[in-house]
């Protein structure tokens, strides 16, 4: 589909003061965010609202999702400093609320379970009224990782199930629809509060879409995103359809 964007999904261009802080917190700090990382459309606005998603365990990652513009490769080594930089960047941001999330690290031992579990230690302890939401990769189903994150008290664990069924392994082929799912399960059968999400406009009908967030649901979750797919590069998988803001209202009922 090689349409232009449709007026709802303009963005604005990177500016102001709260944009520039940001930029330098994230340079000063030597952090990596999935805005610049993903080559998010949506980082000038974000920005510009003095918040960005961190990004933690490097900016490489093992897995090559056929919808991600992250970097795929050998990882370096693991930055045992990132923690407590990454607490001193939210409360540089005096943040009420923040958003980690990290490369997939298949190639560790532990997934990069202990380096999570961490950097929510050192977030908590550095700032104790900020809220910690945690989007994680799925540690190829093993639960152990999975704990090891959770003993560290995220106030919500994320974990986004990206597609529909018949849709994962040409958008995400290294991974499971049933493996997600469980991760989110296991978490809710925990009692903490999970959160997953799909894109819409890969090619998914309405009824695998129903089906989806039926499964979901199922899983005990308390939030779900739903959000247009946009193509990173001509090297990624185009966009089927562009989804309007309609469509999303009716769904949000």
């Amino acid at each position: 589909m090689k349409t232009r964007k449709p007026d709802w999904l303009r963005a604005k261009l990177p500016s102001g003061s709260a944009y520039s802080a940001v930029r330098k917190m994230v340079d000063e700090n030597r952090l990596h965010t999935v805005c610049q990382s993903a080559q998010c459309p949506n980082m000038g606005e974000c920005w510009s609202r003095g918040t960005a998603t961190v990004m933690i365990l490097g900016n490489i990652c093992t897995r090559s999702c056929n919808f991600c513009a992250i970097q795929t490769g050998r990882p370096t080594e693991l930055d045992l400093g990132e923690p407590a930089r990454v607490a001193d960047a939210v409360a540089k941001m005096n943040l009420r609320h923040c958003v980690i999330t990290s490369v997939t690290r298949d190639e560790l031992k532990d997934g990069g379970a202990s380096v999570w579990a961490a950097t929510i230690r050192a977030i908590r302890y550095r700032n104790p009224g900020t809220a910690i939401e945690v989007l994680t990769p799925d540690f190829r189903g093993k639960l152990d990782q999975i704990d090891t994150v959770l003993a560290a008290e995220p106030d919500i664990f994320n974990h986004n199930v990206e597609t529909v069924e018949r849709l994962q392994k040409p958008v995400r082929v290294q991974a499971r629809y049933d493996r997600s799912l469980e991760v989110l399960r296991h978490a809710a059968d925990q009692g903490h509060v999970t959160k997953s999400g799909i894109m819409l406009g890969l090619g998914e009908t309405k009824p695998e879409i129903a089906r989806t967030l039926k499964d979901m649901r199922a899983t005990g979750i308390k939030i779900v995103t739903l959000g247009q797919y946009l193509q990173p590069s001509s090297r990624h998988l185009p966009v089927d359809r562009w989804v309007t803001p309609e469509e999303f209202e009716d769904w949000k009922e």
